[in-house]
């Protein structure tokens, strides 16, 4: 799969909407009660980019990001803004923000992740794009350097230990990172006399598998 490292540009996805999409399949039966299943294990976050469109220079913005794209052909980075950090939103990044592994004494690789909690329920999203200079880690409580201790793949958010931590101890981390995305069109549709009477193009973006 074709897959640029850039970032739309974060002014134009700062207006535009989405976010999580689920597939359940609701079997209704013949008693009145449901079962309800679903294939996906992950969510998959879908976005309009038309919507962030304020003037006419971002179409231009847009159209020239498109065409280097070739459609759908190839993914990029997106910055969603209700959802980039590791903690909280009005908070810094700290490397204490998510627990993504418990030492084993062996593994010296790890992915970076995300865990949202509701009640007892958990959800761990997988974060493979993080931002670059922007990864922090942590063992037992103690933040260590990157270079020195570890290293991170900003490519697939896998971060690699000069030595495995030891068993039992928890690995943290502190982060923002970008959505893997592509067009959702081979198609845009822009008209200088619908912009200018408020109208955008409509610019559908998917999340995809990396």
């Amino acid at each position: 799969m074709g897959f640029h490292e850039e970032r739309f540009p974060a002014s134009l996805s700062f207006g535009a909407v989405g976010g999580p999409e689920r597939r359940t399949e609701v079997v209704t039966l013949a008693n009145g009660f449901e079962e309800r299943n679903t294939p996906w294990a992950f969510s998959r976050h879908r976005y309009d980019a038309g919507l962030g469109m304020r003037s006419l220079d971002d179409v231009e913005l847009l159209i020239a990001f498109f065409e280097a794209r070739q459609g759908q052909l190839y993914g990029f980075r997106w910055k969603d803004w209700s959802d980039y950090k590791s903690g909280k939103a009005s908070f810094e990044t700290n490397f204490e923000d998510q627990v993504i592994a418990i030492g084993d004494g062996v593994t010296s690789a790890f992915a970076l992740n995300k865990t949202y909690t509701s009640g007892d329920a958990t959800y761990v999203r997988p974060v493979t794009k993080p931002v670059l200079g922007s990864v922090t880690i942590g063992i037992q409580g103690d933040q260590l350097q990157e270079s020195i201790h570890f290293d991170v793949d900003t490519a697939t958010g896998i971060v690699t230990f000069d030595h495995p931590p030891d068993e039992g101890v928890e690995v943290t981390a502190g982060y923002e990172f970008d959505v893997p995305v592509r067009f959702d069109t081979d198609r845009i549709q822009a008209s200088v006399a619908s912009f200018q009477a408020g109208q955008v193009p409509n610019v559908p973006v998917v999340e995809v598998r990396i």
